[in-house]
């Protein structure tokens, strides 16, 4: 039984993001509901998703899968939540030779990136207040984390005119994080 409710929790999941980042809250609001992982160690597993090769929603059911149903778990999550991707991509395929110019087409394309921009910016402000206030509390190594990777950055782009690499901020947080906790 719960394999298959991975599979159509995960195929949700798969089928109403676009792109890997509009995905969290759903995958959040899917985990939770199901008590799958509490919210403390989705704001952890998401991170690791995030710095671990691969998209962040396949990781992620990944490791859901793994965690309540081992291997065949995190098999069946995964497949989950990439099919509808891999049925879109094999239809865009099909289909988008032949009607890429088409004005309907550039519409749906014009509207679709302003609300997956906001989804996005939600969800980073989402995991920001959940990792600076983890339990209604001040985090203040969070915020100096923050601050530190923050001036890193900006300090980068203004002598360079060129963005940090984003491997170098995980990798720079990640050694903040051992250091001052």
């Amino acid at each position: 039984m719960i394999l298959l409710k991975l599979f159509t929790e995960f195929l949700k999941v798969g089928t109403f993001s676009i792109g890997a980042y509009t995905g969290i809250p759903l995958t959040q609001e899917i985990v939770l509901r199901n008590a799958w992982i509490d919210k403390a160690m989705f704001a952890n597993m998401l991170a690791i998703s995030e710095s671990t090769p691969g998209p962040i929603l396949v990781n992620a059911a990944t490791y859901i899968g793994s965690v309540k149903a081992g291997f065949l778990g995190s098999i069946i999550a995964t497949f989950g939540v990439i099919l509808p991707a891999f049925l879109v991509i094999v239809l865009i395929c099909m289909l988008f030779k032949n009607w890429s110019e088409s004005k309907p087409v550039q519409a749906i394309l014009r509207g679709v990136k302003p609300c997956a921009i906001g989804i996005i910016f939600a969800t980073g402000a989402n995991m920001l207040l959940a990792s600076l206030l983890p339990s209604n509390t001040l985090d203040r190594k969070g915020i100096v984390i923050l601050l530190i990777i923050l001036a890193c950055a900006i300090f980068y782009h203004a002598r360079t005119k060129k963005f940090l690499s984003p491997i170098r901020l995980i990798l720079f947080s990640a050694l903040l994080g051992m250091l001052l906790y």
